[in-house]
């Protein structure tokens, strides 16, 4: 029995993604709940599993065409067992693409040396054009050597085959330019950050903190902290709750103009951005009002070790109302971060640097860090965002504040 594998629902507003990677190739063996392709939508990456035991039969939607929910990806034979994908297989690479062959047929001089899989249509090209796919170096999934793999090998001025038992020389130099799509989510991530700048009056404000109370709390508390939580004592959940804490207070920071209207709200979800393969995103941790230092970690570990997995849902990046972007991690001194639409404010982290400032009247050698605040000036102004990053520093600078609530 043949199961179709159709593109499952995306979740709220989004009806059309990109077939990013596959997993499998035709022939391959796969089981139930077996991850076979991975799809990008606007927000997230997602897999898409098995719903039968049995092997890939046919491939619809080939990597990077454009599918909407419910179209037809694969199809799944129930009666057939199929090969293993490893690339070490014991069947030869050209099994799954020679189903019309005799059994008899010698496997052909080109096949790759590595066993890698090759798919029909990069099959018939090479042995049109003479090509050793030996020396053709596969980008599909598991290594598979894909038509444009060919193509790429012959526009880089490949030689033709070898003869057998002689090394061959592979001599092409590397173009100069090379054109590679956006992805689904890259492409969103542009448009986004446009909007964003054609939309709000964005402006940005800047001051500095003095990180040594918050260096020194650590450094006191870490292996404490770590052997009763189970987790280490980080900068961001300090930023969390200091943020938390001047939102509070200047509540149309964490607004948003909606309409003609300004929404004011009463939770606080801060989003920290965080930089993976794919792009940037940016996981929300959710009520950071009513959570300590312990549970803003493990959920900031969380979402960063998920986001760098790929494996990030949408309602974990939606319904932020602040972002912490923290560029110092990338040695960042100073920059003017672009706002996470709708949420009016986003504060900007850099690295921390020791520098000379002067202390009752003394100079003296502290660890300084730069912090920016972008704002919406249709929602906050000046006086608003100013106290507000003043705030952030009182925080951080006298963090006792943050733990009796003051």
């Amino acid at each position: 029995m043949t199961i179709e594998i159709h593109v499952p629902v995306l979740g709220e507003s989004v009806s059309e993604a990109t077939v990013g990677k596959w997993y499998k190739a035709v022939g391959d063996a796969v089981t139930v709940d077996e991850v076979i392709c991975e799809l990008e939508t606007d927000k997230v990456a997602l897999e898409v599993t098995a719903s039968a035991s049995g092997a890939i039969s046919e491939i619809i939607a080939e990597e990077g065409e454009n599918v909407e929910v419910g179209a037809l990806l694969a199809k799944i034979d129930e009666t057939a067992h199929g090969t293993a994908s490893a690339p070490a297989a014991a069947e030869p690479a050209l099994a799954a693409a020679s189903a019309v062959e005799s059994k008899s047929t010698p496997e052909p001089a080109s096949a790759p040396a590595s066993g890698a899989k090759v798919r029909p249509a990069a099959a018939k090209l090479a042995e049109e054009k003479g090509v050793d796919l030996s020396g053709v170096v596969g980008t599909g999934a598991g290594g598979t050597i894909t038509k444009a793999d060919v193509l790429s090998h012959l526009s880089g001025g490949a030689a033709p085959a070898a003869a057998p038992g002689v090394p061959q020389m592979v001599t092409a130099a590397p173009p100069q330019e090379e054109i590679v799509p956006m992805t689904r989510l890259r492409r969103t991530i542009a448009k986004r950050l446009k909007d964003a700048q054609n939309t709000a009056a964005m402006l940005t404000t800047y001051n500095e903190v003095d990180m040594s109370a918050v260096m020194n709390l650590r450094k006191q508390y870490q292996e404490t902290f770590e052997k009763k939580h189970g987790c280490r004592l980080g900068f961001m959940s300090f930023f969390a709750k200091a943020c938390t804490a001047a939102l509070k207070e200047i509540p149309e920071v964490n607004a948003e103009v909606r309409d003609d209207a300004i929404v004011y709200k009463n939770y606080y979800n801060i989003g920290v951005a965080a930089s993976t393969p794919a792009g940037l995103v940016v996981p929300v941790v959710r009520n950071c009002e009513n959570m300590g230092f312990a549970d803003i970690e493990k959920e900031i570990s969380r979402l960063g070790g998920r986001a760098r997995d790929g494996k990030l849902g949408m309602d974990e990046m939606m319904g932020g109302t602040f972002t912490i972007s923290n560029g110092g991690v990338f040695g960042s001194l100073l920059s003017s971060p672009i706002l996470n639409a709708p949420q009016s404010g986003i504060l900007g982290m850099h690295t921390i640097q020791k520098r000379p400032v002067v202390v009752n009247d003394e100079i003296v050698i502290r660890p300084m860090m730069y912090l920016s605040l972008s704002y919406d000036h249709r929602v906050v102004d000046g006086k608003g965002a100013v106290t507000f990053l003043v705030r952030v520093k009182e925080n951080l600078e006298d963090p006792q504040r943050l733990v009796l609530d003051l």
